[in-house]
Formats: structure tokens, C-alpha cells, sequence
């Protein structure tokens, strides 16, 4: 297998016209996935994290971007790893980490762990651990913004597996015949769990690649470089808002790690796996800010108020009880028959 190699940085994006706060928050929200999964993969190894969990380190400049580009009461669902999807939406770490433990003061009580993480109070819609499916649902929060004439939008994250996926292809299509506020937006980060996207795709780009075939503009960006996401994203989110319809966007990224804990990753070539370490989102993103004037101690500030928030976050959840045994018997159907979908 030919090894899928990063593009430059574009040093042109230095200039670009993105305020110097939002940059900043840019930043600081990549810092905060970042430590929090890491802090995630540590407790998962002490056996504290209930069920499994899919990390994104490496992939934090798009949930980041598109965090700062919407709206509070815009709507963002995601894949099962959309850990940094739900900081980005400005979800607190607590009831995250807690989440993840198995606590009752978890945010959904405990009882949905690290693939079905949701908060619709700030917008995040959930986490969706069926390839695919959530694009059609992501549809269904845009046509009720168009029919209540809101300007809301709707963002739907997924993989580059999930362009393989019937529902992708029904979704955009859906979105565009019907001009709906919903902006799709892959991650690509080359492998569909553990097979290359490129192995079993007839186009270079999995997503864009088929936005023609749809009637939409096959827009592709390095999905490592927070400016450069944010300014698709806003480009996007402002056509969607002003009625233009529906956008696909392939942000091309790359894990660090394995499709999983139980994953060493080692079907992928060393050089690529190289490559895209030393194209890793953060440490990029922190030279733009001091060539933009940012000094290392705000930098250094920034890195250490975000690790106490996530060892706050440890602790609460660490020293939170477990969820209250009548738990078990909300939230369910009282019997398994008929009459419910009456």
C-alpha cells in the first residue's frame, strides 16, 4: 500500500483574516481535547473507563474549528468519536469525564458511555455509532429549522468509511433537492477502522470526490490546520444561514493511534504514520501564534489552566457515585411488543 503523505502547511494563512480571540480559543479548545483524551486513554487503562472508547488525538483541529464557527443554538452530531465534537460545543469536562466512568453524574447518567455522548442544551445532538445513520437525522434538524424559519444549521460529522455508506449518499442527495441548512463534513483520516479508504474507493477523495454528482462544489482542506477548517467552516455556515443550501466539506486528518484501544495500528506505513506526526495540529498551530505575536508564557498559561480543568474534572468524576440502581428502569420500553409505535 502507497503511504498517503500530509500536504504542507500553508504559511499564507498566517494572514488570514481571523481575529487574534478567536485563534485563541482555537488553541485553547485544541489543548483541552487534546489532555482530555490523553487523561481518557490513561483512566481507560486503569480499567476506570466503562465500555470502549474511540480517540481522535490528531484530529482536533476540526472539531475545534467548527466549535468557534457555530452558533449555541446551531446542531452538531457526530460519529462514536466525538469526544472533541462535545468540548467543542462547550460541554463542561466534568460530566464528560464522569460520562465515561459510568457515573450517575455523568451527562447522560451514566448509561451512555464514550460512542453516545449528548448534550442538546448546547447543540450537541448526539454521538452515533451506526456508520451513517446520523447524516439523515442531521437532515431532519435542518428541514425543522427551514420549516420554523430559523436560520439554525445543522453539521453532520463522519468518516471517510461512511462516504460508502447508502445513507451518505441519500443524505446529500435529500439536502440538496430539498435546499436544506445542512453542512457535511468528513474527517477523513484515511482508514475505515482498519482498511484504507483508498483500497476500496473509486475517487481520490472519498467525500468531494462525489460532491459533483450531488451539484455541490468538491471542497477539500487540511483538516489539521484550525484556520484553515474555520474558514471553510464559516464559509459554509454563512451560505447555509443565507439559504444557499447544503455544503460537503473533506477535511483530510489522521489518528494517532489505532481505530481503538484494542488497535496497535500497525497495517499503516511507518512513513506515513511519521509524516502526519510531525503535521500534528497543535504544536503547528502554536508556532502561527507566536510568529502572530502570542508569547510562550500565554501559550505555556493556556496548556496549564487546561490541565487543572482536566484533573478537576478527574477527581469530581473519580470521587461521584455510581448511578442510582432505579436508573436501570428509565428510558426503556416496559415490553418488547407492538404497542409502543402506536
Amino acid at each position: 500500500m502507497t503511504a498517503v503523505l500530509p500536504e504542507p502547511f500553508d504559511p499564507a494563512i498566517d494572514d488570514a483574516a481571523i481575529d487574534l480571540d478567536v485563534r485563541l480559543q482555537l488553541y485553547r479548545c485544541q489543548q483541552t481535547i487534546r489532555q482530555l483524551e490523553k487523561r481518557l486513554h490513561d483512566l481507560f487503562l486503569q480499567n476506570l473507563v466503562k465500555g470502549t472508547s474511540h480517540l481522535a488525538t490528531g484530529m482536533e483541529a476540526t472539531a475545534a474549528a467548527f466549535g468557534a464557527a457555530l452558533r449555541p443554538d446551531d446542531y452538531t452530531f457526530a460519529t462514536y468519536r466525538g469526544h472533541g465534537h462535545t468540548v467543542a460545543r462547550g460541554v463542561p469536562l466534568g460530566p464528560i469525564v464522569a460520562e465515561m466512568l459510568g457515573r450517575g453524574s455523568g451527562l447522560l447518567g451514566g448509561k451512555g458511555g464514550s460512542m453516545h455522548l449528548t448534550s442538546v442544551e448546547h447543540g450537541m445532538m448526539g454521538s452515533y455509532a451506526i456508520v451513517g445513520a446520523h447524516l439523515c437525522i442531521a437532515n431532519g434538524a435542518a428541514w425543522s429549522a427551514a420549516l420554523r424559519g430559523t436560520d439554525q444549521v445543522a453539521v453532520a460529522f463522519f468518516g471517510d468509511g461512511a462516504t460508502n455508506i447508502g445513507a451518505f449518499h441519500e443524505a446529500l442527495n435529500f439536502a440538496v433537492v430539498y435546499n436544506l441548512p445542512t453542512i457535511f463534513v468528513c474527517e477523513n483520516n484515511l482508514y475505515m477502522e482498519y482498511t484504507a479508504i483508498s483500497a476500496v474507493t473509486s475517487v481520490e477523495h472519498p467525500a468531494a470526490g462525489r460532491a459533483p454528482a450531488y451539484g455541490l462544489d468538491p471542497v477539500v482542506v487540511d483538516g489539521n490546520d484550525a484556520d484553515a477548517v474555520y474558514l471553510a467552516a464559516v464559509a459554509a455556515i454563512d451560505r447555509a444561514r443565507s439559504g444557499g443550501g447544503p455544503s460537503l466539506i473533506e477535511s483530510m486528518t489522521y489518528r494517532h493511534g489505532g481505530h481503538s484501544r484494542a488497535d496497535p495500528g500497525t497495517y499503516r506505513p511507518d512513513d506515513e504514520v511519521a509524516a502526519w506526526l510531525s503535521h500534528d495540529p497543535i504544536p503547528m498551530y502554536h508556532q502561527r501564534l507566536l510568529r502572530l505575536g502570542v508569547s510562550e508564557e500565554e501559550l505555556a498559561g493556556i496548556a496549564t489552566a487546561v490541565a487543572a480543568e482536566v484533573d478537576a474534572a478527574t477527581e469530581a468524576a473519580k470521587a461521584a457515585p455510581p448511578p442510582d440502581p432505579a436508573e436501570l428502569y428509565t428510558n426503556v420500553w416496559a415490553d418488547g411488543g407492538w404497542r409502543w409505535r402506536s
